[in-house]
């Protein structure tokens, strides 16, 4: 640019001699500059000039002297603030209006320093740590009880309980039988491993089967039709002689008539009525 040329770029004025300011490589008089670049300040609503320190944060500016606390109107230049609802606070009134409290030691969380969330309360990055072994919790997994809060292996060593079976810890839920606790996915019949959760079943020697199984290995067999007698769903049977039979089955073997709180006579492990038994070779 030769000094014929050096005036400013708005007003045209020469600038030979005079203060200037250089926008974009392009020249302007500091008067030109400061009406049509100068950004206006938040807290005095008054232009913030060339000769002045434009202070910036979030795409808002400041004089350098109206750059404060809205509430203890403290000075925030060069010094930690935070914002809340647009507003400017020094971190001592920000602590004081906003900041969370620590639910284990009761103290301010300041800005700017981690805090940890659970439950709707906040720690401490230090302050939340193992009911037990007092060693930070920080992201890792965690499970709660009523006296506080407990990192995984704590909690199994102080109050988790294990599964009869895996040997493994039940954290929710689970199936007590025979004074032991299973999970729901390894409560299993002995015999065939069949789901028991949501099956009848029943026990011998403190293990669990299927009534299947149950019946297939261990229940007496009916005198009259062979079939396995489970006793299930208070299903009656009647016992002679270390014979059992349902009670629907305890009938005369030749009239067929229901012997069921009658008297009888026995033939070679056949029973009759006494009619029908009358004449033969029995035993009472």
């Amino acid at each position: 640019m030769t000094t014929a040329q050096f005036y400013c770029q708005y007003c045209t004025a020469s600038l030979l001699g005079k203060k200037y300011v250089l926008k974009d490589d392009s020249p302007y008089c500091v008067t030109c500059y400061d009406r049509v670049f100068s950004n206006y300040c938040e807290e005095c609503k008054k232009p913030i000039e060339s000769d002045s320190k434009d202070l910036c944060y979030k795409d808002r500016h400041w004089h350098e002297g109206c750059f404060k606390c809205t509430k203890c109107n403290h000075s925030l230049v060069e010094k930690p603030f935070a914002a809340k609802d647009e507003r400017l606070l020094c971190t001592e009134c920000y602590s004081k209006e906003c900041s969370s409290k620590c639910f284990h030691c009761k103290r301010t969380i300041m800005p700017g320093s981690r805090k940890m969330e659970f439950k709707g309360n906040y720690w401490h990055e230090t302050c939340f740590v193992c009911e037990n072994c007092q060693q930070p919790i920080g992201t890792k997994p965690l499970i709660s009880k009523e006296c506080g809060n407990f990192c995984v292996p704590c909690f199994e060593k102080e109050f988790a309980h294990y599964c009869n079976f895996c040997k493994k810890v039940i954290t929710s839920g689970g199936i007590t039988f025979c004074g032991q606790l299973w999970h729901k996915e390894c409560f299993l019949c002995s015999g065939c491993r069949k789901d028991l959760c949501e099956e009848q079943f029943m026990s011998r020697d403190d293990y669990p089967f299927c009534v299947d199984c149950y019946n297939h290995l261990y229940a007496n067999k009916c005198v009259a039709c062979s079939k396995p007698i489970s006793g299930l769903t208070g299903a009656k049977f009647i016992c002679f002689q270390d014979s059992q039979w349902h009670s629907e089955c305890f009938n005369c073997g030749k009239c067929s008539v229901s012997l069921v709180g009658k008297g009888f006579l026995t033939q070679n492990k056949e029973i009759f009525c006494q009619k029908c038994g009358s004449g033969m070779d029995s035993d009472i």
